[in-house]
């Protein structure tokens, strides 16, 4: 069997079986490729091999001239994607910034592999499409979604900037004032509203979405692929323009942001299940609050469970020795 590094992956696509994928299921049948976020059990959120094996796919979905259709999903019907891996991100990224610089370059790649596959793109969504998880949304050229489905920005709620193509499309898809809204409110939107705002094209009951989508990948079979793939060429600037010129900035941003103290606070938060504590952090932005990023570095007191640092012997609350 051909290997995904030879000529043949180059050219004309290798079986999906040939990859191996782990985080994903790639599957091609007839001229339709499916890709599939199989991470279930994390409502399909992306760590590095996800992205990875996510643009080897595409890679060979543009590559094999049997397919003309490429449609993304997530297994099971809670959720389409939720964006990055947060534990990931806490456990490679937060005590190493200089790494998301290395994540990012992972995110990028696997966003101009979407966008430059030269085939129509349908974003199937079975569930929760949550920050990066609709930035994969936005840069399918369609989407059909599940009566279900809410479709929800976090990135100014969790520490983040979601600056890998919300800030650039959605104030193009949705308009300045609702992008604005989603983004800075970062509320959840269902799947009517969705539809509504342009979002989305189409919203179905969950058990017709597979129908949904196999009619419109037949309506896309049936058009002329060359001219489909400079129309998609010629739709793309705006993206492309947009991308282009903020990313690169972004990524940097982002890495010297990523060991920060409101970074930190989302993770936590993540972690323990908690609401996060707004007042606090902003407190410390007006230079109320401990100097130290207590977020990132502490340990829990055995007797009054409080947060102290890891560099103190005693608890600050109730004078008890740390472990």
């Amino acid at each position: 069997m051909a290997q995904p590094n030879s000529a043949e992956a180059v050219f004309t696509g290798l079986p999906a079986e040939a990859y191996g994928f782990k985080r994903i299921i790639y599957v091609k049948q007839s001229y339709v490729a499916t890709i599939t976020i199989n991470r279930p059990d994390v409502l399909n959120c992306f760590d590095t091999l996800t992205l990875k094996e996510l643009g080897q796919a595409f890679m060979d979905a543009a590559a094999d001239d049997n397919i003309a259709v490429v449609v993304i999903t997530g297994a099971g019907e809670k959720a389409f994607c939720t964006g990055a891996d947060l534990k990931e991100q806490e456990e490679q990224i937060l005590k190493k910034p200089n790494n998301y610089h290395k994540w990012m370059y992972q995110f990028i790649e696997m966003h101009d592999r979407l966008r430059n596959i030269g085939k129509p793109t349908i974003a199937r969504l079975n569930g929760m499409t949550v920050g990066g998880g609709n930035e994969l949304n936005m840069a399918c050229d369609l989407a059909v979604a599940a009566d279900h489905v809410i479709i929800r920005q976090v990135g100014a709620a969790r520490g983040s900037v979601a600056a890998g193509g919300a800030t650039q499309w959605l104030p193009m898809i949705v308009g300045d004032r609702r992008a604005r809204e989603m983004l800075l409110l970062c509320e959840p939107i269902d799947a009517y509203t969705a539809l509504d705002w342009g979002l989305v094209n189409q919203v179905v009951p969950a058990s017709m979405l597979d129908q949904a989508v196999a009619e419109l990948a037949e309506k896309l079979y049936n058009k002329l692929p060359e001219c489909t793939r400079y129309t998609k060429q010629q739709l793309n600037f705006w993206r492309d323009f947009s991308w282009s010129m903020t990313i690169g900035h972004a990524r940097d941003w982002l890495t010297l942001h990523a060991g920060q103290f409101e970074t930190a606070e989302g993770l936590r938060s993540f972690r323990k299940k908690q609401p996060m504590n707004y007042g606090k952090i902003r407190c410390k932005e007006a230079g109320q609050a401990e100097a130290l990023n207590l977020a990132m570095d502490t340990k829990p007191c055995q007797a009054c469970h409080g947060e102290m640092p890891v560099s103190f012997g005693f608890c600050g609350q109730c004078g008890e020795k740390l472990s």
